[in-house]
């Protein structure tokens, strides 16, 4: 499911004319949680602004028989969580500093509008990157939403243009 999904929104992308410049994820684990084929889906996500930070994004992945049975078809639920840590030394490229951040990674949950997307916020103040999880929907949006943080230390951090 997550390669359909994957299909999915690099078919979206290509009739709206957007080109993701995101990170890719790979499927670490798949647990399934019930008699119909309805699973949970582990993803690794390295951060392709900032070297090593890698986060590990989960959501559910429903089956086609719960589809054919409950409806709404093509969507999965907005259901997600976040997990993000120093997996090497980290190296900080050219990231927004804003107080919006940037995307780093979007997934397709449904066929056109929803998606997965996973926001960096850099904390000047306390000198802490926020991976912020949470999905859009053109219809009643979604306040579902998971968050981690990764704290820097200056003996442990290089900023390729200097810290800010």
């Amino acid at each position: 499911m997550a390669l359909k999904n994957r299909l999915l929104n690099l078919g979206a992308a290509l009739v709206f004319g957007l080109v993701p410049a995101v990170a890719c994820a790979e499927v670490v684990g798949k647990v399934g949680v019930d008699w119909v084929g309805n699973d949970i889906i582990v993803e690794a996500i390295n951060d392709p602004q900032v070297k090593g930070v890698t986060c590990h994004v989960t959501y559910f992945d429903r089956s086609l028989i719960d589809r054919l049975s409950n409806g709404n078809w093509f969507e999965d639920p907005s259901n997600n969580s976040i997990a993000c840590r120093q997996t090497g030394p980290i190296e900080i490229g050219d990231i927004d500093l804003s107080d919006g951040g940037e995307e780093v990674f979007r997934e397709g949950r449904s066929i056109i509008w929803k998606s997965l997307y996973v926001n960096r916020i850099y904390d000047k103040t306390n000198d802490t990157l926020i991976y912020l999880a949470h999905s859009r929907q053109v219809v009643e949006g979604s306040a579902k939403m998971a968050i981690s943080t990764v704290p820097l230390f200056d003996q442990a951090v290089v900023w390729t243009k200097g810290k800010p």
